[in-house]
């Protein structure tokens, strides 16, 4: 069922191209990815100008980064619940709005660090 990793540096770029495959696949199919995306490139280099610190700009493209990582993940347990039929379920919708929020929280994460590093 699982895919064979190999080892050593064969597993080293299996892993590498998976990822990378994950990471198109979410582009290519994942709207809130794309514009996700988006407002992170725009930002990103603001982060780098407006951070005093080495910590304050880790923090500001952390917050930033996070945002795509949870944002994968929801779009990964979105697509499992689809795999497994359109009819609905309690629980279906339960781990859809779970990733949903979140997806919410990190955003909300990223908009407090970036208040706090940049107003106080």
């Amino acid at each position: 069922m699982g895919k064979e990793s190999g080892a050593g540096l064969t597993r080293l770029r299996n892993a590498f191209g998976w990822s990378m495959a994950g990471l198109a696949a979410t582009l290519k199919h994942e709207k809130a990815f794309q514009q996700e995306l988006g407002l992170c490139l725009i930002l990103a280099p603001f982060a780098l100008l407006l951070g005093k610190t080495g910590v304050e700009k880790s923090l500001l493209l952390g917050s930033l980064l996070l945002v795509l990582i949870v944002e994968i993940l929801n779009s990964a347990i979105e697509a499992v619940v689809d795999r497994f039929g359109g009819e609905h379920h309690p629980l279906s919708g339960r781990a859809k709005d779970m990733g949903s929020a979140a997806v919410f929280l990190t955003l909300a994460n990223a908009g407090i660090c970036w208040i706090l590093i940049l107003f106080f």
